[in-house]
């Protein structure tokens, strides 16, 4: 196939146009910044802004399937910009696939989208939305997801993926920013400290966004759902943490902070944060300090039983190369 990755110049990107193209798939990527390692591999890349819609048009063009993993992913900032985005990009992507006659539509969605504070272990897809997010990044994925699965139809068959918490080798998002507050003495244990999460080894969740592309066709059992992607086996953050730093030598966190006054800093960290129009992102919100706190594993028996989906890397095997990165850097 023909497969468009926006997004491709990213995290998880990189890693779907890689495994796209070991399975013989010819692979675009359209993403904000050109990308010279893309271009090595013999991907044609495009420049594009998903708040463009001739950009997303041009870059759809021609396409069997689109794979959209671009979105805007801090944990805080002016709504207006996730809005922009995650919703009104997701909606030109839709409708150019419909424009230029494209089958499939992989959605890159994720977990937050039905997170609603209280605890989730090993949760399967029905889970719903909740009434009010605490977040602009989670409600406007959930926006986006929502007018995703709602356009699939006889001609444009689409799903959503879920991956939660995705770690490994580019990851600049969630480890450096743990490990950097560790060495600094800054990272607190939330809660009782014994909270199940899972997370996602960045392999892993290009197999799952392969698997789902090429099971995916209109009419197919899977289309118009939503998927979790996540390791089989969770992890309990606060020790599965305390034993990788310490492997690694960084110290692990040892301070302790209720989840009432983690929830309480968070707040008053977005309304300093509001108040001084500061750039960046606050050290703490009311949406990380429960995701610090609280249950958030997840079940992937539909995506195993459905897409056909079969875990590369392992927790523990995973946990072993974290290890060896957190070492070498």
């Amino acid at each position: 196939m023909k497969v468009l990755v926006t997004g491709g110049n990213g995290f998880l990107g990189r890693a779907v146009v890689a495994e796209l193209l070991a399975r013989g798939h010819t692979v675009r990527s359209a993403s904000r910044r050109p990308s010279p390692e893309l271009d090595a591999l013999g991907v044609r890349t495009l420049t594009c802004d998903l708040r463009n819609a001739e950009h997303v048009e041009r870059a759809v063009q021609g396409q069997d399937a689109v794979v959209h993993s671009a979105a805007l992913t801090r944990l805080s900032g002016a709504r207006g910009d996730f809005v922009r985005t995650n919703v009104e990009g997701t909606r030109a992507v839709v409708a150019a696939c419909k424009t230029h006659g494209v089958a499939r539509l992989v959605h890159t969605s994720s977990p937050s989208v039905v997170f609603d504070g209280r605890n989730h272990r090993g949760a399967d897809e029905s889970l719903p939305y909740p009434r009010r997010y605490l977040a602009a990044y989670p409600e406007t994925k959930a926006l986006a997801e929502r007018e995703v699965l709602a356009a699939n139809g006889p001609r444009l068959a689409t799903l959503a993926l879920r991956p939660h918490l995705i770690l490994g080798p580019g990851d600049a998002q969630v480890l450096p920013r743990l490990v950097a507050r560790a060495r600094a003495g800054e990272l607190a244990i939330v809660g009782g400290g014994h909270n199940q999460i899972s997370f996602t080894w960045i392999e892993n969740a290009a197999v799952a966004h392969a698997d789902a592309l090429e099971r995916l066709e209109p009419g197919a059992s899977c289309a118009g759902r939503a998927y979790f992607v996540a390791q089989k086996e969770p992890v309990e953050l606060w020790p599965w943490l305390a034993e990788l730093f310490t492997q690694a030598g960084i110290p692990a966190p040892t301070k302790r902070i209720s989840r009432a006054s983690a929830y309480a800093l968070g707040a008053a960290c977005e309304l300093a944060w509001k108040l001084a129009r500061r750039a960046g992102e606050p050290p703490m919100t009311r949406f990380l300090a429960l995701q610090l706190a609280c249950d958030h594993s997840y079940s992937i028996a539909a995506l195993e039983r459905e897409l056909g989906y079969r875990e590369r890397v392992s927790t523990a095997e995973a946990t072993a190369r974290l290890v060896a990165l957190l070492r070498g850097g």
